[in-house]
């Protein structure tokens, strides 16, 4: 950032937004409204100041040769569309084949946090996730599949409550492979039917 905002600077931000909207910010109910706007705005975008790479940094070699898919499944996504600054939320699928080095699954969800808690869109969200995976893990291949409802969408503008967006980034075997492919939508099929998720 070049021009550093202080505390009081953005709380004052705030404080004239909600004077434009029309309300009166000096009265007892938005008092302290500014803070807690700062608060929750620090909460949502936590994810400008961690760094994807670090949660991946500590992989594990000792698996007995295990090559195969491993998959991680319905990671909840709360994110912020970068167009209107209002949620999307979601679901992720996370797979990865291992070239020799495994990684802790909880990693996995910490690094869809991440990219998810920062002015987003979609498609860059998923890009950014399996770009991370395989740019630190050299995996035989990565997908990643996201499952979302934005309230841009359902809530304003053309207002379709109840529609989802999906979007996939595929790289390494999951591209080539066709079996690879079936192999990841058939588990993340079952996973969604074990958990009871809806469709």
């Amino acid at each position: 950032m070049t021009d550093e905002m202080s505390e009081e600077d953005a709380r004052e931000c705030v404080r004239k937004l909600l004077g434009y909207l029309g309300d009166d910010p000096g009265r007892e109910g938005l008092i302290d409204t500014p803070k807690r706007v700062l608060g929750a705005i620090r909460e949502h975008f936590r994810g400008y100041h961690e760094d994807p790479v670090e949660h991946l940094s500590r992989t594990f070699t000792e698996v007995e040769g295990y090559d195969e898919l491993v998959l991680v499944s319905d990671i909840e996504i709360y994110s912020h569309c970068e167009h209107h600054v209002v949620p999307f939320v979601g679901k992720a699928h996370v797979a990865y084949i291992p070239n020799g080095r495994v990684v802790g699954l909880s990693k996995i969800a910490r690094v869809v946090d991440t990219f998810a808690k920062r002015l987003q869109v979609q498609e860059k969200l998923t890009a950014q996730i399996a770009n991370a995976m395989n740019e630190t893990l050299a995996p035989q291949g990565t997908a990643v599949v996201l499952q979302c409802q934005h309230f841009c969408m359902c809530y304003r503008g053309v207002r379709k409550p109840g529609s989802w967006t999906t979007t996939s980034r595929l790289t390494g075997c999951f591209l080539k492979d066709e079996a690879a492919r079936m192999e990841l939508l058939t588990l993340i099929g079952m996973q969604r039917s074990i958990g009871g998720a809806g469709s």
